[in-house]
C-alpha cells in the first residue's frame, strides 16, 4: 500500500511541486487548500495522472474546526498518515515598514503561517505516535516549508520573517519531542522561488540574479523544493531530523 502525504497549500505554487514530486514517487495525497473544490480541478486531475490515489480537503488550518474536518476526511478516507507537509502560508496583503504596520495584518499572516500549522503539527503528531504504537513498522515524518525570510530581514514585511523564524524553530521543538518515536522533523528552506506569489517583483529579480545574488544564476522553481521533500518523505534522511535543507540556490552563502 502506498504511503499516504497530506500537503497544505498543495495546489499551487511551491505546494504543487511538492505534490507532484510526491506523486511521482508513489505517495497518495491529499492536497489541502483554500479554495473551493471547482476551481482545483485541474491540479488535481494532474496528480491522479501518476496514478495515485488524491482527494482534496478544502480547510483553513488558521481554523482550529477546519483542521479537525480536514484530519478527520483523511482518516475516513485513508485510514493513516505518514507524511504532513506544512506548506501553506500567505504573505502580508500590503507591506508595510514595521514602524507602520498592522495588527490586523500580523494576526493574518502569524494564525496561517505559524499558528495554523504548529497546532495542525500537534495534531498530526499525536496520531502518528498512535499509529507507530498501533503497528511498530509504521514510518512517518513531518515537513516544514519556512523560507530564508526566517533569518534574513525584511523590514516591510516583518510580519512575514516573524512567522517563518517561528517555524524553524517549531521544527526543533517537534523534532526534539518526536524523536523517541523515531518520527523524524525537517525544515525545507526555500529562496526565492517562481510562483504567483513572487510574480510582482520578477522584474526585480530578474535584474538581481543577473548582478549575482544567487550563486546559482536562475529562479529556484516549485520543482526544486518539491525534489527535496521528496527524497525526505521516502526516508533518504532518516537520521538528520532537525535539519534545515536550503534551497536558494546558494542565495545566502556569505561571500565578498
Amino acid at each position: 500500500m502506498n504511503k499516504v502525504a497530506l500537503i497544505t497549500g498543495g495546489s499551487r505554487g511551491i505546494g504543487f511541486g511538492i505534490a507532484t514530486e510526491l506523486a511521482k514517487a508513489g505517495f497518495d495525497l491529499a492536497i489541502n487548500g483554500m479554495r473551493p473544490a471547482n476551481d482545483v480541478e485541474d491540479a488535481i486531475s494532474k496528480l491522479k495522472a501518476f496514478g495515485n490515489d488524491v482527494i482534496y480537503c478544502q480547510a483553513n488550518i488558521a481554523a482550529p474546526g477546519d483542521r479537525d474536518v480536514m484530519l478527520e476526511q483523511i482518516d475516513n478516507h485513508y485510514g493513516k498518515l505518514n507524511v504532513l507537509v506544512n506548506n501553506a502560508g500567505v504573505a502580508p496583503k500590503e507591506r508595510r515598514d514595521i514602524l507602520e504596520a498592522t495588527e490586523e495584518s500580523f494576526d493574518h499572516v502569524v494564525f496561517t503561517n505559524l499558528k495554523g500549522p504548529y497546532f495542525l503539527t500537534q495534531k498530526v503528531a499525536n496520531l502518528m505516535v498512535e499509529q507507530k504504537k498501533n503497528d511498530r513498522a509504521f514510518s512517518a515524518s513531518i515537513i516544514n516549508i519556512s523560507s530564508i525570510s526566517s533569518t534574513v530581514v525584511s523590514v516591510n514585511r516583518g510580519e512575514y520573517c516573524i512567522s517563518k523564524a517561528g517555524i524553524s524553530m517549531a521544527t526543533q521543538l517537534f523534532a526534539a519531542r518526536l524523536g523517541e518515536f523515531n518520527i523524524p522533523v525537517y525544515e525545507v528552506r526555500p529562496g526565492v522561488i517562481r510562483t504567483d506569489m513572487t510574480a510582482g517583483v520578477q522584474e526585480k529579480y530578474n535584474k538581481l540574479i543577473e548582478e549575482g545574488l544567487f550563486v546559482q544564476k536562475r529562479w529556484g522553481e516549485p520543482e526544486d523544493v518539491g525534489k527535496v521533500v521528496a527524497s525526505l518523505a521516502k526516508g533518504d534522511f532518516l537520521y538528520s531530523t532537525g535539519q534545515v535543507i536550503m534551497v536558494d540556490g546558494g542565495m545566502t552563502i556569505p561571500r565578498l
